[in-house]
Protein backbone atom coordinates (compact mmCIF):
# COMPACT_ATOMS: atom_id res chain seq x y z
CA UNK A 1 0.00 0.00 0.00
CA UNK A 2 1.21 3.20 -1.36
CA UNK A 3 1.21 5.77 2.09
CA UNK A 4 0.56 9.29 1.13
CA UNK A 5 3.75 11.98 1.19
CA UNK A 6 4.56 13.95 3.86
CA UNK A 7 4.01 17.85 2.97
CA UNK A 8 5.58 20.37 5.05
CA UNK A 9 7.41 24.40 4.33
CA UNK A 10 10.96 24.64 2.49
CA UNK A 11 12.34 26.34 -0.49
CA UNK A 12 10.23 25.96 -3.72
CA UNK A 13 11.17 23.14 -6.51
CA UNK A 14 12.10 24.40 -9.95
CA UNK A 15 9.63 24.17 -12.10
CA UNK A 16 11.83 20.77 -13.97
CA UNK A 17 11.77 19.15 -11.25
CA UNK A 18 8.05 19.59 -10.69
CA UNK A 19 7.28 18.44 -14.25
CA UNK A 20 9.44 15.67 -13.84
CA UNK A 21 7.97 14.34 -10.31
CA UNK A 22 4.21 14.83 -11.77
CA UNK A 23 5.90 12.85 -14.74
CA UNK A 24 7.21 9.99 -12.81
CA UNK A 25 3.63 10.25 -10.12
CA UNK A 26 1.80 9.98 -13.16
CA UNK A 27 3.65 6.48 -14.22
CA UNK A 28 3.34 4.52 -11.50
CA UNK A 29 -0.22 3.90 -12.26
CA UNK A 30 0.58 2.00 -15.53
CA UNK A 31 3.14 -0.04 -13.53
CA UNK A 32 2.91 -3.52 -13.48
CA UNK A 33 5.31 -6.38 -11.61
CA UNK A 34 7.54 -8.41 -13.86
CA UNK A 35 7.19 -12.24 -13.75
CA UNK A 36 10.14 -14.12 -12.33
CA UNK A 37 12.30 -16.55 -13.76
CA UNK A 38 12.34 -20.19 -13.46
CA UNK A 39 12.48 -22.09 -10.15
CA UNK A 40 14.76 -24.96 -10.71
CA UNK A 41 13.03 -28.17 -9.45
CA UNK A 42 13.84 -29.95 -6.39
CA UNK A 43 17.29 -31.60 -6.27
CA UNK A 44 16.79 -35.25 -5.09
CA UNK A 45 17.85 -36.25 -1.94
CA UNK A 46 18.14 -32.66 -0.47
CA UNK A 47 16.43 -30.41 1.60
CA UNK A 48 15.19 -27.37 0.19
CA UNK A 49 15.20 -23.79 1.47
CA UNK A 50 13.90 -20.97 0.09
CA UNK A 51 15.88 -17.72 0.58
CA UNK A 52 13.51 -14.35 0.00
CA UNK A 53 16.05 -12.13 -1.99
CA UNK A 54 19.23 -12.84 -3.95
CA UNK A 55 21.79 -10.65 -1.42
CA UNK A 56 21.18 -13.17 1.76
CA UNK A 57 20.37 -15.89 -0.18
CA UNK A 58 24.34 -15.74 -1.58
CA UNK A 59 25.28 -16.13 2.22
CA UNK A 60 23.03 -19.10 2.62
CA UNK A 61 24.38 -21.00 -0.07
CA UNK A 62 27.94 -20.09 1.31
CA UNK A 63 26.93 -21.79 5.00
CA UNK A 64 24.75 -24.75 3.68
CA UNK A 65 27.23 -25.44 1.03
CA UNK A 66 26.11 -29.30 -0.53
CA UNK A 67 24.05 -30.03 2.37
CA UNK A 68 20.85 -28.31 1.17
CA UNK A 69 19.11 -27.06 -1.96
CA UNK A 70 18.76 -23.70 -1.86
CA UNK A 71 16.74 -21.17 -4.01
CA UNK A 72 16.27 -17.76 -3.88
CA UNK A 73 12.61 -16.10 -4.58
CA UNK A 74 12.88 -12.34 -6.13
CA UNK A 75 14.95 -12.15 -9.11
CA UNK A 76 18.28 -10.56 -8.76
CA UNK A 77 17.89 -6.54 -9.87
CA UNK A 78 14.11 -6.72 -8.76
CA UNK A 79 12.80 -4.80 -5.84
CA UNK A 80 12.66 -6.63 -2.91
CA UNK A 81 9.71 -4.34 -1.78
CA UNK A 82 7.65 -4.10 -4.46
CA UNK A 83 7.76 -7.68 -5.79
CA UNK A 84 5.03 -10.48 -5.67
CA UNK A 85 5.73 -14.21 -6.47
CA UNK A 86 3.53 -15.75 -8.96
CA UNK A 87 1.54 -19.18 -8.57
CA UNK A 88 4.19 -21.54 -9.17
CA UNK A 89 6.58 -19.06 -6.50
CA UNK A 90 3.65 -19.79 -3.87
CA UNK A 91 3.82 -23.58 -4.56
CA UNK A 92 7.50 -23.85 -4.11
CA UNK A 93 7.01 -21.93 -0.70
CA UNK A 94 4.42 -24.08 0.50
CA UNK A 95 6.89 -26.98 -0.38
CA UNK A 96 10.12 -25.59 1.39
CA UNK A 97 11.70 -27.57 3.98
CA UNK A 98 12.70 -23.83 5.38
CA UNK A 99 11.89 -20.47 4.61
CA UNK A 100 14.41 -18.01 5.34
CA UNK A 101 13.54 -14.13 4.91
CA UNK A 102 14.17 -11.06 6.15
CA UNK A 103 11.56 -9.81 8.12
CA UNK A 104 10.56 -5.82 9.22
CA UNK A 105 8.61 -5.29 6.73
CA UNK A 106 11.43 -5.92 3.51
CA UNK A 107 9.49 -8.37 1.51
CA UNK A 108 6.09 -6.35 1.42
CA UNK A 109 4.85 -7.52 -1.65
CA UNK A 110 5.30 -11.08 0.00
CA UNK A 111 3.88 -10.57 3.52
CA UNK A 112 0.47 -12.50 2.82
CA UNK A 113 2.26 -15.19 1.24
CA UNK A 114 4.92 -15.52 3.78
CA UNK A 115 1.80 -15.71 6.24
CA UNK A 116 0.21 -18.60 4.48
CA UNK A 117 3.28 -20.72 4.50
CA UNK A 118 3.68 -19.50 8.43
CA UNK A 119 -0.45 -20.94 9.12
CA UNK A 120 0.32 -23.91 6.86
CA UNK A 121 3.29 -25.18 9.15
CA UNK A 122 6.53 -23.35 7.17
CA UNK A 123 9.42 -23.40 9.28
CA UNK A 124 10.66 -19.42 8.59
CA UNK A 125 13.54 -18.35 9.90
CA UNK A 126 14.17 -14.14 10.03
CA UNK A 127 17.30 -13.11 9.52
CA UNK A 128 16.14 -9.55 11.85
CA UNK A 129 15.44 -12.27 14.82
CA UNK A 130 19.21 -12.80 15.05
CA UNK A 131 20.27 -9.24 15.17
CA UNK A 132 20.15 -5.95 17.16
CA UNK A 133 17.48 -4.33 15.13
CA UNK A 134 18.71 -1.18 13.81
CA UNK A 135 16.48 1.93 14.54
CA UNK A 136 15.97 5.11 12.22
CA UNK A 137 17.56 8.05 14.52
CA UNK A 138 17.19 11.65 15.56
CA UNK A 139 18.33 14.11 12.21
CA UNK A 140 18.19 11.10 9.95
CA UNK A 141 17.18 12.33 6.53
CA UNK A 142 14.07 14.92 6.60
CA UNK A 143 11.40 14.97 9.08
CA UNK A 144 8.40 13.36 7.76
CA UNK A 145 4.50 11.93 8.96
CA UNK A 146 5.67 8.09 7.49
CA UNK A 147 5.93 5.37 10.12
CA UNK A 148 8.57 3.69 8.05
CA UNK A 149 10.88 6.65 8.73
CA UNK A 150 9.90 8.14 12.30
CA UNK A 151 12.42 8.19 14.42
CA UNK A 152 12.30 4.83 15.76
CA UNK A 153 11.26 2.74 12.91
CA UNK A 154 12.42 -0.24 12.43
CA UNK A 155 15.26 -0.32 9.51
CA UNK A 156 15.05 -3.96 7.50
CA UNK A 157 18.27 -3.19 5.01
CA UNK A 158 20.72 -5.29 7.62
CA UNK A 159 22.82 -7.11 4.74
CA UNK A 160 24.57 -3.87 4.47
CA UNK A 161 27.10 -4.57 7.61
CA UNK A 162 29.18 -7.51 7.64
CA UNK A 163 28.94 -8.20 10.97
CA UNK A 164 25.25 -7.98 11.61
CA UNK A 165 25.44 -11.13 8.48
CA UNK A 166 28.00 -12.36 10.39
CA UNK A 167 25.47 -13.27 13.15
CA UNK A 168 22.64 -13.65 10.71
CA UNK A 169 25.35 -16.88 9.66
CA UNK A 170 25.84 -18.36 13.65
CA UNK A 171 22.40 -18.24 14.55
CA UNK A 172 21.28 -19.75 11.08
CA UNK A 173 23.72 -22.40 11.42
CA UNK A 174 22.74 -23.61 14.93
CA UNK A 175 19.25 -23.51 13.40
CA UNK A 176 19.78 -25.76 10.49
CA UNK A 177 21.54 -28.39 13.01
CA UNK A 178 18.63 -28.61 15.23
CA UNK A 179 16.12 -28.64 12.62
CA UNK A 180 18.16 -31.29 10.17
CA UNK A 181 20.50 -32.68 12.33
CA UNK A 182 23.22 -31.25 10.25
CA UNK A 183 26.85 -29.91 11.75
CA UNK A 184 27.31 -26.77 9.73
CA UNK A 185 29.72 -25.39 12.61
CA UNK A 186 32.95 -25.32 10.47
CA UNK A 187 31.50 -23.71 7.34
CA UNK A 188 29.94 -20.95 10.26
CA UNK A 189 33.51 -20.60 11.44
CA UNK A 190 34.86 -19.95 8.32
CA UNK A 191 32.30 -18.00 6.98
CA UNK A 192 32.73 -15.95 10.56
CA UNK A 193 36.55 -15.30 9.61
CA UNK A 194 35.67 -13.70 6.07
CA UNK A 195 33.24 -11.84 7.32
CA UNK A 196 35.59 -10.25 10.37
CA UNK A 197 37.85 -9.49 7.26
CA UNK A 198 35.44 -7.88 4.79
CA UNK A 199 34.79 -5.79 7.77
CA UNK A 200 38.24 -4.68 8.39
CA UNK A 201 38.86 -4.17 4.81
CA UNK A 202 36.27 -1.73 4.35
CA UNK A 203 36.97 0.18 7.61
CA UNK A 204 40.39 0.59 6.36
CA UNK A 205 38.61 1.67 2.74
CA UNK A 206 36.91 4.35 4.25
CA UNK A 207 39.38 5.56 7.07
CA UNK A 208 41.28 8.28 4.38
CA UNK A 209 37.48 9.62 4.00
CA UNK A 210 37.24 13.05 5.52
CA UNK A 211 34.26 13.28 8.09
CA UNK A 212 33.26 16.14 6.01
CA UNK A 213 32.72 14.20 3.11
CA UNK A 214 31.02 11.68 4.56
CA UNK A 215 27.30 12.79 3.98
CA UNK A 216 25.34 10.49 1.95
CA UNK A 217 22.08 10.87 -0.08
CA UNK A 218 20.17 8.08 -1.90
CA UNK A 219 17.42 6.75 -3.21
CA UNK A 220 15.42 5.56 -0.31
CA UNK A 221 16.66 5.06 3.18
CA UNK A 222 18.77 1.83 2.51
CA UNK A 223 21.88 2.66 3.84
CA UNK A 224 20.91 3.11 7.43
CA UNK A 225 23.31 0.04 8.79
CA UNK A 226 26.60 0.68 6.48
CA UNK A 227 26.45 4.57 7.65
CA UNK A 228 26.29 3.54 11.32
CA UNK A 229 28.66 0.76 11.39
CA UNK A 230 31.58 3.28 8.92
CA UNK A 231 31.08 6.50 10.32
CA UNK A 232 28.89 8.06 7.57
CA UNK A 233 25.97 10.31 8.34
CA UNK A 234 22.78 10.46 6.11
CA UNK A 235 21.26 13.29 5.19
CA UNK A 236 18.58 12.40 3.23
CA UNK A 237 16.34 10.17 0.42
CA UNK A 238 14.56 11.34 -2.59
CA UNK A 239 12.25 8.48 -1.29
CA UNK A 240 11.84 9.46 2.36
CA UNK A 241 11.08 5.82 3.62
CA UNK A 242 12.69 2.60 4.34
CA UNK A 243 10.33 1.42 1.12
CA UNK A 244 10.64 1.98 -1.90
CA UNK A 245 7.02 1.61 -1.72
CA UNK A 246 6.35 5.73 -0.44
CA UNK A 247 5.92 8.15 -2.86
CA UNK A 248 8.15 11.78 -3.01
CA UNK A 249 6.80 14.83 -2.96
CA UNK A 250 7.54 17.97 -4.37
CA UNK A 251 7.82 20.30 -1.11
CA UNK A 252 9.99 16.87 -0.13
CA UNK A 253 12.11 17.28 -3.34
CA UNK A 254 12.57 21.31 -2.26
CA UNK A 255 13.84 20.75 1.16
CA UNK A 256 16.24 18.05 0.40
CA UNK A 257 17.58 20.67 -2.28
CA UNK A 258 17.95 22.59 0.85
CA UNK A 259 20.16 19.92 2.62
CA UNK A 260 22.16 18.82 -0.43
CA UNK A 261 23.56 22.70 -0.83
CA UNK A 262 23.64 23.15 3.58
CA UNK A 263 26.08 19.88 3.20
CA UNK A 264 27.59 20.61 0.41
CA UNK A 265 26.30 17.28 -0.89
CA UNK A 266 28.20 16.57 -4.25
CA UNK A 267 26.74 12.63 -4.94
CA UNK A 268 23.25 11.41 -5.33
CA UNK A 269 23.21 7.40 -5.08
CA UNK A 270 20.08 5.88 -6.95
CA UNK A 271 19.31 2.64 -6.18
CA UNK A 272 16.70 -0.05 -7.56
CA UNK A 273 13.05 1.58 -7.39
CA UNK A 274 14.91 5.05 -7.21
CA UNK A 275 13.19 7.10 -10.06
CA UNK A 276 15.82 8.07 -12.26
CA UNK A 277 14.27 11.35 -13.78
CA UNK A 278 13.11 12.90 -10.45
CA UNK A 279 17.04 11.95 -9.60
CA UNK A 280 18.15 13.80 -13.19
CA UNK A 281 16.58 16.74 -12.32
CA UNK A 282 17.28 17.25 -9.20
CA UNK A 283 20.99 16.73 -10.00
CA UNK A 284 21.07 19.40 -12.39
CA UNK A 285 19.35 21.78 -9.88
CA UNK A 286 22.10 21.20 -7.34
CA UNK A 287 24.95 20.46 -9.51
CA UNK A 288 25.26 17.20 -8.07
CA UNK A 289 26.17 14.14 -9.68
CA UNK A 290 23.95 10.83 -9.96
CA UNK A 291 25.90 7.55 -9.41
CA UNK A 292 24.59 4.08 -9.25
CA UNK A 293 24.77 2.08 -6.25
CA UNK A 294 23.62 -1.73 -5.91
CA UNK A 295 22.17 -1.74 -2.71
CA UNK A 296 19.88 -4.12 -3.50
CA UNK A 297 21.62 -6.09 -6.52
CA UNK A 298 24.54 -8.67 -6.62
CA UNK A 299 27.10 -8.97 -8.85
CA UNK A 300 27.50 -11.31 -11.61
CA UNK A 301 29.83 -14.27 -9.92
CA UNK A 302 26.66 -13.61 -7.01
CA UNK A 303 28.98 -13.21 -4.10
CA UNK A 304 27.60 -11.34 -1.28
CA UNK A 305 31.69 -10.40 -0.25
CA UNK A 306 31.54 -9.10 -3.92
CA UNK A 307 28.56 -6.76 -3.53
CA UNK A 308 30.04 -5.45 0.20
CA UNK A 309 33.16 -4.60 -1.50
CA UNK A 310 31.55 -2.65 -4.62
CA UNK A 311 28.96 -1.03 -2.42
CA UNK A 312 32.03 0.38 0.26
CA UNK A 313 34.02 0.87 -3.14
CA UNK A 314 31.22 3.13 -4.83
CA UNK A 315 30.49 4.95 -1.96
CA UNK A 316 34.02 6.05 -0.81
CA UNK A 317 34.67 6.63 -4.89
CA UNK A 318 32.03 8.90 -5.28
CA UNK A 319 32.63 11.15 -1.98
CA UNK A 320 36.56 11.24 -2.87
Amino acid sequence: MRRSPPSFTGPKPGLGLVLVLLAFAASLTGCSRQEPGPLKGRVEGRKTIMVTYTILGSLVRDLAGDSFDVKSLVPNGMDIHEWEPSARDVEALMHADLIVANGLGLEGGMEKTLSRAREAGRPIFLASDQVRVRRVGQGEGIPTNDPDQAVGAEDPHLWTDPLAMKAVVDALALDLGSRFGVDLSSRAAALDERLLALDAEIRDSVAALPQERRSIVTGHESMGWFAERYGFRLVGALVPSLSTQAGASASWLASLKGLIAKNGVKVIFTEVGTPRQVVDALARETGARAVPLATHVLPPDGSYFTFERELAATVVAGLE
